[in-house]
């Protein structure tokens, strides 16, 4: 196993990262822009006002996207095992 190899896996490790937690991160922006949007117009400021929506909607974007977060991670899981059973 030389750099270049190193270097590739680190990066679909970083790739890999990525679209694991888009959706989520995606999810928590557009709930606590809402909620902030919210807060604004009616000018209460309530913290559990934002942080149990996020956290519902949290639970339930986790819910809906985890069969693509484990077939993603489990694909890239497989092809380590992969690369590693080729090295000599």
């Amino acid at each position: 196993m030389n750099i270049t190899d190193v270097l590739e896996i680190t990066q679909n490790a970083l790739w890999v990262t990525l679209k694991i937690s888009l959706p989520l991160l995606l999810v928590a922006l557009i709930v606590g822009l809402i909620i902030s949007l919210f807060q604004a117009l009616t000018q209460i400021q309530e913290t559990t006002l934002s942080f149990v929506p996020k956290i519902i909607t949290m639970f339930g974007a986790t819910a809906l996207f985890l069969p693509f977060m484990f077939s993603t991670l489990s694909d890239f899981t497989l092809e380590l095992f992969n690369r590693m059973a080729l090295v000599q």
